[in-house]
């Protein structure tokens, strides 16, 4: 996933010119101990080795030194974001993670406050990379994205965060939709129900809803209950009348004598009189 960049790494490029420029008239850090280099020179020097030969490791290492031989300057608070940053370029993901809430617990007036908060999310979101994976980083993704999008909405962060907060909000109702498939190839129809049921409360602004309104189908007919099959399939061809759940679903309801179609007062009744005739009391 691409990152942002803060006030400190767009610096990165200006900053690269000046200190090779400086490497060339005179020794580096390298040549005496860091004590002997000003904060700003080190830290200048873990820019370089980022976007040189020296690589995210040995750039680490100096802005860490910036925070340790500098502590509560300003050229420590660059760093520590910095820290943050390099670490997730690594896919050092719970390490970024800490270095990003170090920053948002002792610089919460920080310029790159923002980005400290999106490096935070990420370090989640990064971590998300298949459906039949443990939920609990797709949540906590999602809460950190939250605070990117609420809390600065004004950032240069916030676009992105809200794109990341629909597709983290997909992944969760994907895996309900994997459950429920689970439990519908086995015929266990009431338990396959709930989770479609929890798609279409909890996540219908997902791309998983119409295909969850298709399973419903399945599910009511298996059940013996054409009524509750009907209005699913009503509810589907009044939103997705052009997706393909909606053809299969026409199908089986037609197999069964039946037609799309609102009837009785059950909780898909009731999401139908508000979605479609918005009936809300």
């Amino acid at each position: 996933m691409a990152v942002g960049r803060s006030s400190a790494a767009r610096g990165l490029g200006m900053a690269v010119m000046m200190v090779v420029l400086t490497a060339c008239a005179s020794p580096g850090p390298k040549t005496l101990p860091l004590e002997n280099y000003t904060a700003e020179e080190i830290y200048k020097r873990g820019e370089l080795e980022l976007a040189g030969k020296g690589g995210a490791k040995t750039a680490l290492t100096y802005f860490q030194e910036v925070e340790r031989l500098y502590p509560y300057t300003d050229w420590a608070k660059r760093a520590l974001i910095m820290q943050a940053f390099t670490l997730h370029k690594t896919k050092n993901y719970e390490e970024s993670r800490v270095a990003a809430q170090r920053y948002i617990d002792f610089y919460p007036a920080g310029e790159d406050i923002a980005y400290a908060h999106y490096l935070l999310a990420l370090s989640y979101y990064d971590q998300i990379d298949e459906v039949g994976r443990d939920q609990g980083l797709t949540f906590q993704a999602l809460q950190a994205l939250r605070v990117v999008i609420e809390q600065y909405p004004n950032s240069e962060y916030a676009k992105s965060a809200m794109l990341k907060f629909d597709l983290a909000f997909d992944h969760l109702a994907a895996k309900e939709m994997e459950i429920g498939r689970y439990y519908l190839r086995q015929r266990h129809y009431a338990a396959a129900m709930n989770r479609f049921r929890t798609v279409v409360q909890d996540y219908q602004t997902t791309t998983q809803t119409a295909e969850a309104l298709e399973r419903l189908v399945e599910c009511y007919l298996g059940l013996g209950l054409p009524a509750e099959a009907q209005t699913a399939g009503a509810i589907l061809g009044y939103n997705y009348e052009s997706s393909p759940f909606y053809q299969d679903a026409f199908n089986l309801l037609k197999k069964q004598g039946l037609s799309p179609e609102a009837k009785g007062t059950g909780w898909l009744a009731t999401i139908y009189r508000q979605m479609i005739k918005g009936e809300w009391l």
